[in-house]
């Protein structure tokens, strides 16, 4: 795979590629990653990229030429040319999985108050990281690239990236690890007992009651089996029980 980001600042990206797993994965040729700086691309003799909105208003607009000059610079026919927009599709972990198996993602990093309106008939589609405002698209493209990327083959394990939150629709179950005892807080007795099958089943039910009590929202697309939807019943009677009247209301 190869990612192209286009930035008026592609040194937002230093940290990103050289930390951790993201960097020995792009030093063992697992992807490619390029920014492109698209104040290069202006005519303008002052290098400008942006100006004034027709019809008046606060702030400034990048204008199409350089910005659009730069993605044909470097855009094929099998580019997936994607615009960090407020008003684009919540990026979520299905969408990282989607975007992992692309062989070219181009990213448009905007800044000031917007894009000229006519940048969005060029790209593929747009998404946004949340419902919230950042001073530009770099944040949003990082932590998207990081999450795509992390799911190239190679880059973590398999059984790894089977286990993440959002994998299944549910939120990962807890870990634990050395001590067995902190501060007077163990580890759970299955998780030491060697039974493979039932620290499966404990896990699942985990992950269940987690999405229970923190995102309850997802469980309305996650594909649950019919001994799930039972576990949930249960589940919801026992949390209703351990947490304040105002918060069981809303289990």
């Amino acid at each position: 795979m190869k990612v192209s980001v286009l930035s008026l600042f592609p040194e937002y990206f230093q940290g990103l590629l050289n930390t951790s797993i993201i960097s020995r994965a792009r030093e063992n040729g697992l992807f490619e990653f390029e920014t492109v700086n698209f104040r290069e691309f202006t005519k303008s003799k002052h290098g400008h990229v942006d100006d004034a909105p027709y019809g008046g208003g606060a702030g400034m607009v990048l204008m199409c030429q350089p910005l659009l000059d730069a993605l044909k610079s470097i855009q094929t026919p099998t580019s997936k040319v994607i615009l960090l927009s407020p008003q684009g599709q919540k990026f979520d972990q299905n969408k990282a999985a989607e975007l992992s198996r692309e062989d070219h993602l181009i990213f448009i990093c905007g800044h000031y108050e917007g894009f000229d309106e006519r940048i969005r008939d060029y790209v593929d589609m747009q998404l946004s990281l949340g419902d919230f405002v950042l001073t530009g698209g770099e944040p949003a493209a990082a932590a998207m690239c990081d999450s795509i990327l992390r799911l190239i083959p190679g880059v973590i394990k398999e059984e790894s990236a089977g286990g993440d939150s959002f994998s299944d629709g549910l939120l990962e179950y807890p870990q634990y690890t050395r001590p067995y005892e902190y501060e007077g807080k163990k580890v759970p007795d299955v998780l030491m007992s060697g039974h493979h099958a039932n620290i499966e089943k404990w896990r699942h039910e985990e992950s269940l009651k987690r999405t229970l009590l923190y995102r309850p929202d997802l469980l309305k697309s996650a594909v649950l089996s019919e001994q799930d939807h039972k576990d949930l019943a249960r589940l919801k009677e026992e949390l209703k029980s351990q947490v304040p009247q105002e918060e069981a209301e809303s289990i």
